[in-house]
């Protein structure tokens, strides 16, 4: 292969460059680490470095000491890419083991860290299932220097009490980020965007804090309210998978960012609300979709073969609103309502709706005539601007007292001894005090 003058002259200076710059900044940790997904046996740990680098990995179980373990076990990755981030994939765990873990870049060593494997829950054995925490939240917005809006920006400090609220999980709701109109339209631009915001300081410790799963919405995804024509979704996508270490990304005939996995008696189902998308605004084609028929068809699938006592589905809009002047599943009648008449015929227990995108937080009821009313969770935004629209407390599936126009977070809490499991919803303000909490029985769901 031949190399066009131009395109020689600047590998060289790439490479002359890196021989002449101080290892300190060629070799640093620039985010992270971060432990996304965790099942018995198994652990993913994502890192970044401010420029290319081996990065070294050591872990050990916590019965040895936090410094100097008798037997560590070290792996070795390579950040990849102009924002060189690697994710370790660490095997043959313990199932219900507590580990420590640091990371090193050219022999600078990270504070150390922990993550826990979960237990193993058999549902039939009549066994315990564990307690389970979880933040939550959408809507993530920072500020640049040369940023017009950085007005719209709140204070970052609010991941720092997300942190102290001690999650085991973190669940990110989608518009994580928002990229700018000079970012989308190149994938150059949607991943200095992702390497910017990822590597906020206040982020640091809630990163390092629990383990974490993601979707995405559209500011994340790719312009404001886009759609499946985003041209740039597969790029997009590619992006999204290199940052957060999901347990999978849709299915190899339907990609996307949608998946399941499970935290004890808990199933989670996250949801791709964009890359399937119609428009919202088409007034004339009443068969469009959000979802679209392959991913819905997974979903029903999924609910039928779960065992779990909460059924947790997320996407980053929401579900149950029709009281929502912007975008929403409300927008796309036939593809919700054939859902919620399946989701009545199977009797399918213990379902309830996660969402984010709107601005503000609310938890509505939905009722159901000879079947449990469903609930949904609408927790926004983290740090982006707040939307404070007239008679938004009038809505009639409103739980009175859970309407939050101000920047919050969110926290579902799961207790309780089997049979009678308490699912227990929060919202929280930036400086982490409760505004509001509502329980949700086991039995109240069936």
């Amino acid at each position: 292969m031949s190399l066009r003058p131009n395109a020689l002259v600047a590998i060289l200076a790439s490479f002359i460059f890196t021989l002449g710059a101080p290892a300190q900044a060629l070799a640093q940790l620039r985010a992270g680490p971060m432990v996304g997904d965790v099942d018995a046996h198994n652990a993913s740990i994502w890192v970044q470095s401010e420029r290319q680098a081996q990065i070294v990995l050591r872990y050990w179980p916590a019965d040895q000491p936090t410094t100097k373990p008798d037997k560590p076990i070290e792996v070795r990755a390579q950040t990849t890419g102009p924002d060189a981030p690697a994710t370790f994939r660490l095997t043959e765990l313990k199932a219900g083991q507590r580990y420590f873990y640091s990371v090193a870049v050219a022999g600078r060593q990270s504070q150390t860290s922990e993550f826990t494997t979960q237990s193993v829950w058999r549902p039939r054995s009549g066994s315990q299932p564990s307690d389970l925490r979880v933040a939550l939240g959408s809507c993530a917005y920072s500020a640049d220097a040369s940023d017009a809006g950085s007005a719209y920006a709140g204070d970052p400090r609010i991941f720092e009490h997300m942190a102290s609220y001690k999650p085991q999980l973190t669940l990110w709701l989608g518009d994580n980020l928002y990229l700018r109109e000079d970012e989308y339209s190149s994938p150059e631009g949607i991943m200095s965007r992702y390497r910017q915001d990822r590597a906020q300081p206040a982020l640091q410790r809630l990163l390092q804090t629990g383990r974490h799963a993601a979707i995405w919405d559209d500011h994340d995804f790719g312009p404001n309210d886009s759609n499946s024509s985003y041209v740039l979704k597969q790029a997009s996508l590619e992006i999204f998978k290199r940052y957060w270490p999901n347990r999978s990304f849709g299915l190899p005939e339907t990609p996307g960012v949608f998946t399941q996995f499970s935290e004890g008696d808990v199933d989670f189902f996250l949801l791709d609300n964009r890359t399937y998308r119609d428009s919202d605004k088409d007034l004339h084609s009443p068969s469009k979709q959000m979802f679209g028929p392959a991913q819905i068809r997974w979903l029903k699938n999924a609910l039928l073969n779960s065992t779990a006592t909460f059924k947790l589905v997320a996407a980053g809009g929401q579900f149950l609103n029709d009281f929502n002047r912007f975008e929403g599943w409300t927008n796309f009648k036939s593809e919700r309502d054939d859902f919620l008449a399946w989701l009545k015929a199977n009797r399918v227990s213990g379902v309830v709706f996660l969402s984010g995108d709107r601005h503000h937080t609310e938890l509505i009821q939905l009722p159901r005539e000879g079947s449990y009313p469903l609930f949904e969770l609408t927790c926004s935004p983290l740090t982006a601007g707040v939307a404070k629209l007239p008679d938004e407390d009038k809505k009639p599936y409103l739980i009175p007292g859970t309407l939050v126009q101000q920047r919050n977070f969110c926290g579902i809490e799961v207790t309780g001894p089997r049979g009678a499991r308490l699912l227990t919803l929060k919202s929280f303000t930036s400086e982490g005090a409760q505004i509001w909490s509502h329980a949700l029985e086991e039995r109240a769901l069936r």
